[in-house]
């Protein structure tokens, strides 16, 4: 039989009430209270019982298929996916996967800056003049270096700190300003490192990174921040549940 898990819906909240959903059952799933292998609620009864719409309970589950903590198998219903798949892509910080992940995170600023920049300001819908705050990071997990993490905020954020940046991971820092990335386009891809990055990351030889660039945005679509990220890729994965559609 299915657990039932608690949730509490705002309804006058701006975020979507299936994201609510979703986000509040994902962490039942990261938090253990939902098991590998456990049963899922069905939309259904799920939908019945909070007294939500079947198509808005149905997106939260497919959020979570996507996320790869839910596994959907035709006979068998939907269950909780094996712990091997729960390091997803997801819209979290670097410092909240490693701190999740018991890795003993810290950053170094390397570079702190108000800058225009064009690409960026496309990238977040703003006025291409906007002034924003550059700051590069490196990422380690432990003594080792993992990443070099490029950020620009936008208008209204320029005023976060360095020590702040180094104390804490920088989503944590926005949601301590009430700030919350919902929704973002993130791409991934691959290159060889440039010469200050093979420097910070201690590369040697032919080793490329992983890149990723995404831009987030709050729930009602203001932006929250750029980012252009490499990593170790020799250190660091990002793994992907898919389903056939």
């Amino acid at each position: 039989m299915a657990k039932q898990i608690g949730v509490r819906i705002d309804r006058s909240s701006p975020v979507p009430l299936y994201h609510q959903l979703a986000e509040q059952l994902g962490e039942a799933i990261s938090s253990g209270e939902l098991q590998p292998g456990d049963a899922f609620e069905n939309e259904v009864a799920l939908g019945e019982r909070l007294s939500l719409s079947r198509p808005t309970v149905r997106r939260a589950i497919q959020e979570l298929v996507d996320q790869g903590l839910l596994l959907r198998r035709r006979g068998l219903g939907t269950t909780v996916a094996a712990r091997k798949v729960h390091r997803r892509a997801e819209l979290t910080s670097l410092w909240d996967d490693l701190a999740r992940a018991g890795g003993r995170p810290s950053t170094k600023v390397l570079d702190y800056e108000l800058v225009e920049d064009e690409r960026v300001a496309t990238a977040l819908d703003l006025p291409a003049d906007s002034v924003f705050l550059s700051v590069v990071r490196l990422r380690s997990a432990g003594d080792a270096p993992l990443a070099v993490l490029h950020n620009w905020l936008p208008p209204g954020l320029t005023d976060v700190t360095c020590e702040q940046l180094e104390q804490d991971g920088l989503y944590a820092v926005l949601r301590e300003r009430g700030v919350r990335p919902v929704v973002a386009h993130q791409s991934i891809g691959a290159r060889p490192p440039t010469a200050a990055e093979r420097r910070h990351l201690g590369i040697r030889g032919n080793e490329p990174v992983l890149t990723m660039t995404r831009s987030a945005f709050d729930a009602i679509g203001n932006p929250v921040e750029f980012g252009d990220h490499c990593y170790r890729a020799s250190n660091y994965t990002i793994e992907v549940m898919v389903d056939e559609r």
